[in-house]
């Protein structure tokens, strides 16, 4: 028989999705230049052009098998003393290449992560706004989810909250910093609250809890922002991190998990990757690509435009009345909108050929997501068009 718990998962399909498909379809009918898609997260900057010469040189000196073959379940050696190296270096870090796995982007680091510290029936927290398949990656576990509601003064975490969720049963924590949906760094501050109260917690239960850091948008932070590296303040900490969005592979699917070397058992966790890759099947990410990455870890695409596109959003929204919080980093802002119900707001947007995502399935009512990681010069005329949104919608609201 049919899982029924798939086939009724149909039937919540993605709002994100909808949202860019529903953009595909008028695309194709006023073409896609004049369709304002700020739904989708995909990074629009080219891949580093290092990245493009290094596959060519790879395919001129590598074995077929090399390149073309199965990587080891753990990933390739050389690139996890590679990765080991770079993370030590930058971060002030004692990293060795027993502390990486090779994973399927952060989503594939994550389903790894939380199947390493948890067993179904355990706790994991996350904070609202939260990225949405955070239900799926947590969810499917048999790991059971707490939301921390948002602190949308700041977007930084809701401690008060925090302390409320906060029991015996929670094994991990999970954050995301920059932030999905926000755009919000989380500060220095922050990262030492949550840490010195899981550190407290830790003692008061008597059991490990895992602070699991989502950090795909690292390298996308603004104003010359330092960001914290959260695994150098806690040692019970897993890094999981994707090359997505800094070198603009999303479809490559790379990325690694790494831990702390101080954490409980760090020796042995990516061994145990390893094992949890057997039964989900999300294992030996691309030999060729582990190989290509390896070689420009330190290295970004261009992504000075998303900060261009972030200022020039920022300005128009806050010009027309918008309550919204200037992002630190990632490709996207989070306003409220300008009526209680954002799906509402968001169906009206269509109308100006404006496409946005409301921000219930974020954890969060009322506010809507911009993912600004399009061409400047198509935002510089959507800004047009929202001024007419907000105008004839909303009285200049």
């Amino acid at each position: 028989m049919i899982n029924q718990m798939y086939k009724e998962m149909l039937q919540g399909k993605s709002v994100i999705r909808e949202q860019s498909e529903f953009a595909a379809e008028l695309g194709k009918e006023i073409g896609f230049e004049n369709v304002f898609d700020y739904s989708l997260g995909n990074p629009s900057v080219p891949v580093h052009d290092d990245y493009t010469k290094i596959m060519f040189d790879l395919l001129e000196t590598k074995t077929s098998s090399q390149l073309h073959g199965y990587s080891p379940s753990l990933g390739i050696q050389e690139v996890r003393a590679k990765v080991a190296k770079s993370l030590s270096e930058r971060f002030g870090m004692d990293y060795e290449a027993k502390h990486i796995f090779m994973a399927s982007g952060a989503a594939g680091a994550l389903a790894h992560a939380i199947r390493c510290v948890t067993v179904p029936g355990d706790e994991v927290i996350i904070f609202a706004p939260y990225f949405p398949e955070y239900f799926q990656y947590i969810g499917k576990t048999g790991a059971v989810i707490k939301v921390v509601p948002a602190d949308t003064a700041t977007f930084q975490i809701n401690f008060d909250a925090f302390s409320e969720v906060m029991n015996d049963k929670v094994q991990a924590v999970l954050i995301n910093t920059p932030n999905n949906p926000s755009g919000i760094a989380y500060s220095d501050e922050t990262i030492k609250k949550l840490t010195g109260l899981l550190e407290e917690k830790q003692r008061e239960y008597g059991h490990d809890i895992f602070l699991i850091s989502d950090e795909p948008y690292r390298e996308i932070v603004f104003d010359g922002m330092q960001i914290p590296y959260p695994s150098k303040y806690y040692n019970n900490s897993i890094s999981c991190y994707s090359f997505s969005k800094s070198l603009s592979l999303p479809g490559e699917r790379i990325g690694y998990l790494a831990v702390n070397p101080k954490a409980t058992d760090a020796d042995i966790v990516a061994v145990m990757c390893g094992q949890i890759s057997r039964g989900i099947g999300h294992n030996c990410p691309a030999s060729s690509i582990q190989l290509a990455v390896a070689e420009i870890l330190d290295k970004t695409s261009d992504l000075s435009v998303y900060e261009t596109n972030m200022n020039l959003i920022y300005d128009k929204l806050v010009s027309l009345g918008f309550e919204t919080i200037r992002p630190g980093g990632t490709f996207y802002i989070f306003p409220k909108a300008l009526e209680e119900d954002a799906n509402a707001f968001c169906m009206k947007a269509r109308k100006y050929n404006l496409i946005l995502v409301p921000s219930d399935s974020f954890g969060v009512k009322g506010y809507f997501r911009m993912a600004y990681c399009i061409d400047t010069e198509k935002v510089v005329r959507s800004l047009e068009a929202l001024e007419r949104f907000v105008k004839e919608e909303y009285a200049g609201a």
